[in-house]
């Protein structure tokens, strides 16, 4: 791969392997999303991201990951992110949970995230989680050649600070491909140092917004993972992979492309002709 200023540019073929990674993943996190109910236990979107890791043929990205001991991070309420699925948590109404999720496919790396409500939430959870994917899409949309990287971090901060949320700090977006974290890091505030890298085609964002009702800062739980705001406010949190590309960007993270890899023949596609029969067959529904 070539690289600018440290961080890797990507080519078509190379692309194309990562919009199937990211389409699978965004199958996955489809599916989960069908199952959000109360009284659901969070373990069991962990086992529907084990079991459609198998009938794709994927590795699930975060298992193992610095010793990460799940596939999916399951986030609930609080929880801002890497937090643990639990066959004794169980949702409840008004809930909201976090699923952060990514595979390997073909040695590329898949990286998304989305916050749901469970049933019925209230006005003030429901507004998090819209302004949180506002800022998610502001982000993607200054993620253009000629921008930098401060345009993205400066696009989310904006949005979040303009309805009075919190922008978590300690954890920032990244490059992805043959590795889950590649350089450049994304924050999704201005730090006090200038952002000066310039967006170039071929770059790959994982671009995710968190943010909270309450203080930007956090906790890590005794697991050493879960990160949890310190007032115990509500947190979410939204995530896409995104190619910068000539004409704008490119989100790769979603399950509703034309067809799949984009349509690529160097990419065989490992996740079925249609989003929702792929589904229901993996888990086992046809």
């Amino acid at each position: 791969m070539k690289k600018f200023r440290g961080v890797y540019l990507k080519n078509e073929h190379e692309i194309a392997f990562m919009r199937e990674a990211n389409r699978i993943g965004a199958l996955i996190l489809d599916a989960m999303g069908k199952e959000v109910a109360p009284g659901v236990p969070t373990m069991r979107f962990e086992e529907i991201a084990q079991e459609m890791c198998r009938f794709y043929g994927v590795r699930p990205a975060f298992q193992g990951y610095n010793g990460f001991p799940y596939a999916l991070c399951c986030s609930v309420n609080e929880e801002v992110v890497h937090g643990f699925p639990s066959a004794s948590r169980f949702l409840r109404e008004g809930d909201i949970v976090s699923f952060d999720m990514g595979v390997i496919y073909e040695g590329f790396f898949s990286d998304s995230a989305r916050t749901l409500g469970v049933g019925a939430v209230s006005e003030e959870a429901a507004g998090l989680l819209r302004v949180t994917e506002e800022c998610l899409l502001r982000g993607v949309a200054a993620a253009v050649p000629g921008n930098t990287l401060r345009d993205i971090s400066a696009a989310v901060q904006t949005h979040a600070e303009a309805h009075g949320y919190a922008v978590i700090r300690r954890f920032v977006g990244h490059g992805i491909g043959r590795s889950m974290h590649e350089k450049p890091e994304i924050p999704n505030f201005v730090p006090g140092i200038p952002l000066s890298l310039p967006l170039k085609t071929g770059m790959i964002l994982a671009i995710e917004p968190m943010l909270a009702l309450g203080t930007h800062e956090v906790d890590i739980l005794a697991d050493n993972w879960t990160a949890v705001t310190r007032d115990r406010k509500l947190a979410a949190h939204f995530e896409h992979s995104v190619a910068i590309a000539p004409n704008g960007p490119d989100i790769l993270s979603l399950s509703s492309a034309a067809s799949p890899a984009g349509g690529r023949k160097d990419a065989p596609s490992r996740a079925g002709g249609g989003g929702e029969i792929s589904v229901d067959r993996a888990l086992g529904r046809d």
